[in-house]
């Protein structure tokens, strides 16, 4: 498991742009066959990928959590982006085709996962907050996420937020989790932008094939940018914005967790304020 220590935004205006994908960008996500890991010190959240072939692959615990499992003190949300596959949590299975989440409650002993065609597998997305209090698992389909459209062709950037896991249609300690789908001539997002003072929020962006996202960071007043490719996540610590635009439509995977759950707790910034 990789461990991430984020810059605060004194020291990341004077990061070069390699220095600020080390610290920022998680670039290795996806990987055929592995579970991949890390774990940032931004509310203790954990970004990870699994994709398993012929062998059914496990989230297990270890020195860098203190736990006996993975699972012991904390609550993960999954939502695959690949084909068919399988989320065993201890003696129960759940299948999750494209698009479809899962929320795993603190307390799950054993993780696993399987995908449906190994020359077709799975892709499981996941995102893990400490949790100080056990609620049911429970899988969401795309379906029945709460949508909400926002934007318009006019702005470039049309498109529905699907909201996976946040109360009270799924109950959980402090992750809150969705995914934003772009329609076609859009490429925006989350314009105009704000920051979370009170949640460190991760997006994974994908379905965008060989183009590229440049993703907006950093404080208001002095805003930076990541060169962002297909499977790849950036951690937006609470003082930062994040917002997006492609050079061609795309769909990325929003996660927070920190102080409370509220989806409207933001602090919006003016375009005055963005330089």
């Amino acid at each position: 498991m990789d461990i991430r220590y984020l810059a605060d935004q004194v020291r990341y205006q004077r990061m070069d742009t390699a220095e600020l994908r080390q610290t920022f960008l998680i670039d290795d996500l996806f990987q055929p066959g592995k579970v991949v890991l890390h774990y940032t010190e931004a509310d203790r959240a954990i970004v990870g990928s699994v994709v398993p072939l012929a062998k059914t692959l496990t989230l297990t615990g270890g020195k860098e959590l203190a736990s006996d499992y993975f699972g012991q003190r904390r609550e993960v949300g999954i939502i695959n982006i690949g084909a068919s596959g399988k989320v065993g949590l201890d003696d129960q299975e759940y299948i999750l085709e494209n698009s479809e989440a899962i929320y795993i409650g603190r307390g799950c002993r054993k993780i696993r996962f399987m995908s449906k065609n190994k020359r077709s597998p799975a892709k499981f997305y996941l995102l893990s907050y400490p949790a100080h209090h056990s609620y049911p698992h429970k899988k969401i389909r795309l379906a029945e996420a709460e949508a909400v459209q926002l934007g318009s062709s006019e702005m470039s950037n049309k498109r529905t937020i699907h909201k996976y896991i946040r109360p009270p249609a799924v109950k959980s300690c402090q992750l809150v989790m969705g995914m934003t789908i772009l329609e076609s001539g859009s490429i925006w997002n989350t314009m105009v932008p704000h920051t979370h003072e009170r949640r460190t929020e991760v997006y994974l962006y994908f379905n965008m094939g060989e183009q590229i996202v440049f993703h907006f960071m950093g404080k208001p007043e002095q805003t930076r940018h990541l060169v962002i490719r297909e499977g790849q996540a950036v951690i937006s610590p609470s003082w930062s914005i994040h917002a997006g635009a492609g050079t061609k439509a795309y769909s990325f995977i929003w996660g927070m967790g920190g102080e409370n759950q509220e989806f409207g707790d933001m602090d919006g910034v003016s375009m005055e304020r963005i330089s």
